[in-house]
């Protein structure tokens, strides 16, 4: 009954023997470390390596600078723009000759009786400023 107690009806003859293996030893021999030369070629282009990806990255970073640069400066440039333009209906605005009429009322001056008005003559746009103002009389006509 002993055997039914293992779970099987068959039994099973335990050898004492022990098969012993036995092993067999083998001798590792270690290559020699890297020579000097070697690891100085190694260590030189990995610190070239660096360099370029450093130079690389150095340029980007001026890059993304100049592009923020360039896009604070047409921001500017617009706002700019509108202000002129803005500016520029406000000019038109004050400077027609029915508002100026009304200003002049307004003010208390009066359109002279005489008609005896000259008109200075633009200033051309060129160097010689001044022959525009040579000295001619401008109110009275006389030199």
């Amino acid at each position: 009954m002993p055997a039914y107690i293992h779970g099987s009806l068959a039994v099973e003859q335990k050898s004492s023997q022990r098969v012993r293996v036995k092993e067999k030893k083998t001798v590792v021999t270690r290559s020699k470390s890297l020579p000097m030369q070697e690891k100085l070629l190694y260590l030189f282009t990995v610190v070239v390596c660096v360099l370029v990806a450093g130079v690389i990255i150095w340029r980007y970073a001026q890059i993304y600078e100049m592009n923020t640069r360039i896009q604070q400066m047409e921001v500017s440039i617009r706002q700019l723009e509108s202000e002129n333009s803005a500016l520029k209906h406000k000019v038109e605005a004050l400077s027609s000759p029915g508002r100026m009429l009304q200003e002049a009322k307004r003010l208390g001056m009066v359109q002279p009786e005489d008609k005896q008005i000259s008109r200075i003559p633009n200033r051309q746009p060129s160097g010689n400023a001044g022959a525009a103002t040579s000295g001619k009389s401008v109110a009275g006509g006389t030199p």
